[in-house]
């Protein structure tokens, strides 16, 4: 599959041909504390439901792509344990939310770095050689090696899946697109804790900033 190039005809706003050795896959933020009950999300007060649904379809995307060239990067949202670049306002959100960021959780301290809580959750942990990129805030691009990864790699391409996908999905998703990178949105790879969000996110993304397809299609369309 070498430097293979496939067009993908079901994907919006029109069919994209990908070079798989130039396209990165970017699993963003399938954390604990935002996909599993007793992290960050579920302490203040979402139901991560939503949020674990991606889980499974992510298995199956992960485990096909891993047979190809495709780059695969995955993405944890979280400070320091000192808390020195956590934003102060952001710090304070939390706090009034009843989710404190670095207070201590049920799988350890949350949204950081070293704790349980912070980790991927274990059915998406990545693999030797792929890239974890930890992160402080929502987009993957600030405060982080993320773009000369990229550029280093020749990636000119981004398949984008995690949660949540009006945040740090979309996020992301803005400034790559800024970026001179064509983005595509796997759509069932991806998820909000409020539904609806996931929906005008979805319709933003076919409107103005890239593509959307569902990863069975996609998969359909590598041969895998």
């Amino acid at each position: 599959m070498l430097g293979l190039k496939i067009t993908v005809p079901l994907s919006q706003p029109y069919p994209i041909t990908l070079s798989l050795e130039n396209t990165a896959l970017m699993v963003i933020d399938m954390q604990n504390d935002f996909c599993t009950p007793g992290g960050w999300a579920d302490l203040k007060g979402f139901d991560v439901s939503y949020t674990q649904k991606p889980i499974e379809p992510l298995k199956v995307l992960l485990a096909a792509l891993r047979q190809t060239p495709v780059t695969i990067i995955h993405t944890r949202e979280g400070h320091r344990p000192d808390l020195s670049d956590c934003p102060p306002h952001k710090l304070a959100r939390s706090k009034r939310q009843k989710a404190e960021i670095g207070s201590e959780g049920a799988m350890g301290r949350l949204l950081t770095r070293g704790s349980k809580s912070h980790d991927f959750v274990d059915a998406l942990r990545p693999e030797p050689g792929e890239i974890v990129l930890d992160k402080p805030g929502k987009g993957a691009f600030v405060a982080t090696d993320l773009d000369l990864i990229l550029r280093q790699r020749e990636i000119r391409q981004l398949l984008l899946a995690g949660v949540t996908t009006e945040c740090c999905v979309h996020t992301t998703l803005r400034t790559a697109n800024d970026l001179g990178y064509e983005c595509l949105l796997l759509e069932d790879c991806c998820a909000s804790l409020n539904p609806a969000f996931h929906r005008v996110s979805i319709e933003m993304t076919k409107t103005i900033f890239g593509w959307v397809i569902d990863s069975t299609d996609l998969l359909r369309s590598l041969g895998l």
